[in-house]
């Protein structure tokens, strides 16, 4: 698949972003998108995280969905990735993204009063606003369905009350 890079590797200038370098195909129809929570893309991106088959694996058997995350996760992931592996795998990252290889959601001026309201409403999960960013996007956008290894979203409803669907674990 081409969307998926290379991980937990020192980046080089030849996988730098390049002007005439061809973007990956979109993934799937329009409204075919999916949510992405920290975990999976620190798996994508670092070979020796326990989840990082079995992400590869779903996105390579996956290749039409459209993955959408927000600032709050990327921020997260950039930050978690330099520490634990290297810089080089955080800007990688920011590559992919750069290339298409998911979409980052430029959130409302009033999304941060929405996932104050959702961190509020679940308090007795741990606060993180990786996790309430991701509750409010998929309120906002009407999507239900999220890439996560975060058992806490199991507790997240969406609009209409229902719980949001994990579909990396089933």
């Amino acid at each position: 698949m081409s969307a998926i890079v290379p991980s937990g590797s020192r980046s080089s200038r030849a996988t730098a972003l390049k002007t005439n370098e061809p973007r990956p195909p979109m993934y799937g129809p329009a409204g075919a998108l999916v949510l992405v929570d920290s975990g999976p893309l620190l798996a994508l991106f670092n070979r020796t995280d326990r989840w990082h088959t079995t992400v590869t694996d779903w996105l390579k058997t996956n290749p039409r969905i459209r993955l959408i995350t927000t600032w709050c996760v990327l921020t997260e992931v950039c930050a978690m990735l330099s520490r634990r592996v290297h810089n080089d795998a955080a800007l990688d990252v920011l590559r992919w993204a750069l290339r298409g290889g998911i979409t980052v959601d430029g959130a409302p001026p009033d999304a941060l009063v929405s996932m104050l309201a959702i961190s509020e409403r679940f308090a007795d999960l741990p606060f993180d606003l990786a996790d309430a960013s991701i509750a409010e996007a998929a309120e906002r956008m009407r999507l239900r369905r999220i890439l996560s290894i975060d058992s806490d979203f199991d507790v997240y409803r969406d609009h209409a009350g229902r719980p949001l669907q994990n579909v990396l674990v089933r």
